[in-house]
């Protein structure tokens, strides 16, 4: 009997282990939904930046390709934020489209994706819609295979409404494997690992890719070998490197000028596994400090060619840490306890704005209660820019896949992520407490999300520290010089309203007594909790 585009295009998605899909359907989706497979899990997301957002937070914890449904230009329109955070996480993920009928297409009529292929980028790795209906299949072969192949990332399809009921070749699509790492050279590596030896004060900067490709114990053993400094990237989204290791030296700055100064008295660095660099404000100075030779180690092409200063060599970073490992000496005998900041990967230090003797709690103290009120094996998820410094300071990380946050700076992806964390967690039966600290202005971003966490069921613990404002944006006002920006108060947000409204539990807890009480009700609930816990409003320094 002969197959139609959908049939073979499920039957691909099994062998390939993608078998849930996260989306909000609209009319143009709804002939690939039709009849929606028994053995396959439909999220819906009421918006579709939490569709991507909840997509990348399950990708990233299952270590695999997540799908996304999207609704034509509107609803893709509507998820790019989170595509660009998906891109820049190097999340693999499918991210699918319907778009009107094709003899309609010429005419452009309603709903139409007029420009399919150009609209998500640049944050796709591939945009593509078939010239055929039956190229789908293929299509969605080939999607997988660059969304995997490094460096990973979301690829885009557009697909007409029309096509799904046509029939498929009498060929069913073969399915391939793709290798998803890529080795180094292995002479340009030796040539890393002689600069290294011969340096007398090397250091080592790690990023993101590490624990994305599941190297913490490798990168350890490197740092131990060598027995020299290791700094997290700047603003690094996953936590690369044990925060609580004698080694650790904290996050880089997130600027130029302070970046270098940091360095100055290395005379090799080696960053794995990062960009060179991420900066954010913009503070003139040198790039490096004198005197130090710069060698970066990535599987991101133009990541390499886009560097302003070091010297690159292409390879899967795990794999490069593993060969270097062998191939260096260490550097002395005496095992070193470096030196490093209270506030750990956070780019700038606690701010000195609070007040001792207020009712309200201050950011730290809020963080520190957290800590010590929450299971040691919680998975934490960030979005509270206004109090990095007290966070990281509160609440080291010290095992692998613990922490996410967003690697682009665009808000609303912390909130549907969690649900995509919360949801691998529960597939993989390991069932990690997950605790996402939102503030309550990025809370606003992708509230959406809610409803799919309660719809679920995941015990997510949210935190909504409530100081009010953007506190953040006052940090730029001031190194900016931009005084009386409007629109920097956030008056009149009833976070606990909103929390019930999308069928969460919303408590405001203001003392110890009462977090400590809540979290542990929470800790213990079926479905998903938010916390409002007002704050000390302060302005955290830049640099």
């Amino acid at each position: 009997m002969e197959k139609t585009i959908r049939e073979v295009t499920f039957e691909m998605l099994r062998k390939l282990d993608i078998t849930t899909v996260f989306g909000n359907p609209g009319s143009t989706e709804e002939t690939f939904l039709k009849d929606f497979p028994d053995d396959f899990r439909y999220i819906q997301t009421l918006q579709e930046a939490s569709a991507v957002g909840a997509a990348d937070g399950y990708a990233q914890a299952m270590k695999k390709v997540s799908l996304v449904n999207v609704h034509t230009s509107a609803g893709l329109s509507n998820a790019m934020s989170n595509i660009l955070t998906a891109y820049m996480n190097k999340t693999p993920m499918i991210i699918t489209a319907g778009n009107q009928t094709r003899e309609m297409l010429l005419m452009e009529p309603w709903l139409t994706n007029i420009e399919p292929e150009m609209l998500p980028k640049p944050w796709v790795k591939w945009s593509y819609q078939p010239v055929r209906a039956e190229d789908v299949p293929a299509a969605f072969m080939r999607a997988y295979a660059i969304a995997t192949q490094p460096p990973a990332g979301p690829v885009f399809l557009s697909i007409p409404l029309d096509d799904w009921d046509k029939p498929a070749l009498p060929e069913t699509p073969v399915i391939r494997t793709v290798s998803q790492r890529i080795a180094a050279d292995p002479e340009r590596l030796k040539e890393f690992a002689d600069l290294i030896n011969k340096a007398k004060n090397p250091v080592l900067i790690y990023g993101s890719s590490i624990v994305r490709g599941s190297g913490w114990e490798a990168g350890i053993a490197l740092a131990e070998k060598l027995n020299i400094p290791v700094f997290a990237a700047p603003a690094s989204e996953r936590t690369p490197f044990p925060e609580t290791h004698p080694l650790y030296a904290g996050g880089l700055p997130f600027a130029i000028q302070p970046l270098a100064d940091k360095l100055a008295g290395h005379d090799v660095a080696l960053i794995i596994g990062a960009p060179v660099f991420r900066y954010y404000p913009y503070v003139k100075g040198d790039y490096l400090p004198q005197g130090l030779q710069l060698l970066h180690i990535t599987d991101d092409p133009s990541e390499s060619a886009r560097a302003p200063v070091g010297d690159s060599l292409l390879g899967d970073p795990v794999l490069a840490i593993g060969s270097l490992t062998e191939l260096v000496k260490p550097h002395s005998t005496e095992i070193r306890n470096v030196a490093k900041p209270s506030h750990n990967m956070a780019p700038h230090p606690i701010s000195s704005g609070d007040d001792p003797e207020s009712s309200v709690l201050s950011a730290l103290q809020l963080f520190k209660i957290l800590r010590a009120v929450s299971p040691k094996e919680t998975i934490l998820l960030e979005e509270s820019p206004s109090n990095l410094a007290e966070l990281h300071t509160a609440w080291p990380i010290d095992t692998p896949d613990s922490y996410y946050t967003f690697a682009s700076g665009s808000l609303g992806w912390n909130l549907p992520a969690s649900v995509g964390v919360a949801l691998a967690e529960k597939d993989k039966q390991s069932h990690r407490p997950v605790i996402a600290i939102i503030g309550d202005g990025s809370f606003q971003y992708s509230i959406q999300g809610l409803w799919s966490a309660a719809q679920h069921e995941l015990p997510i613990v949210f935190i909504v520290p409530r100081n009010s404002e953007y506190g953040i944006l006052k940090s730029f006002a001031v190194l900016e010089e931009t005084p009386n920006v409007p629109g920097l108060e956030l008056p009149g947000l009833d976070i606990v309203a909103l929390a019930k409204g999308y069928g969460c539990v919303g408590i405001k807890a203001e003392t110890e007594e009462q977090i400590i009480a809540a979290c542990k009700d929470a800790f213990n609930r079926k479905g998903p909790t938010v916390i409002e816990v007002p704050i000390q409003p302060t302005i955290p320094p830049l640099i």
